[in-house]
């Protein structure tokens, strides 16, 4: 049976979902209806995930993602196995091929062949004793190949830092069975100044890893768009800003578009999310 993710849940980096406060998060959002927490940036021990899924009743938590370059596949799909088996049909493996320099900079090895490795590590996955179903894991996926790879070899693609439209041509990629769970960056601030800078702040280190402006550029973004951190235009089409509406409205879109489950990472330049941020997300998307 799949993994059941709901139709919203939340994003967020494994750097803020540390120590106790992290719990807490965790089991505010369980309380609040989300159907999953996608833990960015997880370690394939499983560690973070076990103490999250700890903290709640019903929640499920996935990966997004575990990086195939640095997290063994053997150990992972051991972490896998006790973790599931501790908190059944709640743990969603989400896997990616991360980026050229950060996984050369972790590594020292090249990053070469990246869709080559994607497909040993899942071969892996399916080796293993016991191997992680097909329905419990999720790749990472922006572009035409990888999207077919997450259709036929798991249960379907999680694409980070996309538009409704990337949604719309992921599902035709797809086809209608496979899970479309694309994240959606979130400023729950009306101004427009400020909300732009909050969201160019977050976004700048991506416009370095060439995997998403060769993406924006397939959505017809052009170098102008990719310029200065990015214009209105782009920041606009990637970040959901304004009011609760502004962000029901873009959930709204990319269901419409054919996504089953969206997930929301608020953005802030002050640190975590709060928990009045949390409620007002649920309050426009969950009631």
């Amino acid at each position: 049976m799949a993994v059941r993710v709901g139709r919203v849940g939340i994003w967020a980096s494994s750097r803020v979902l540390q120590g106790p406060p992290a719990l807490d998060t965790a089991a505010e959002l369980d309380e609040l209806g989300f159907g999953a927490l996608w833990v960015g940036g997880a370690r394939g021990d499983l560690r973070l995930i076990g103490d999250l899924l700890g903290a709640t009743l019903s929640l499920t938590v996935a990966t997004g993602i575990v990086n195939v370059w640095t997290q063994p596949s053997g150990s992972t799909a051991q972490a896998f196995a006790a973790t599931s088996e501790a908190h059944p049909d709640r743990v969603l493996l989400g896997i990616g091929a991360s980026h050229k320099a950060m996984v050369e900079a972790a590594t020292g090895q090249p990053y070469v062949h990246p869709y080559g490795k994607l497909v040993s590590y899942l071969d892996d996955l399916d080796a293993a004793q016991p191997p992680v179903p097909t329905e419990a894991r999720a790749l990472a996926a922006l572009g035409p190949k990888v999207l077919a790879l997450a259709g036929a070899r798991t249960a379907g693609a999680h694409p980070y830092l996309v538009t409704p439209e990337h949604t719309e041509r992921a599902r035709q990629i797809l086809g209608a069975g496979p899970l479309l769970a694309p994240e959606q960056g979130v400023v729950l601030e009306q101004d427009p100044d400020t909300a732009r800078g909050i969201a160019r702040a977050a976004l700048a280190p991506y416009f370095e890893m060439p995997n998403y402006p060769n993406d924006w550029r397939r959505l017809g973004f052009t170098e102008d768009d990719l310029a200065g951190g990015g214009s209105n235009r782009l920041i606009d089409a990637l970040v959901a800003w304004g009011d609760e509406q502004a962000v029901r409205s873009r959930v709204e879109e990319h269901l419409a578009a054919g996504a089953d489950h969206v997930c929301a990472q608020v953005l802030t330049t002050t640190g975590p999310p709060t928990s009045e941020q949390y409620r007002r997300l649920a309050d426009a998307l969950l009631r």
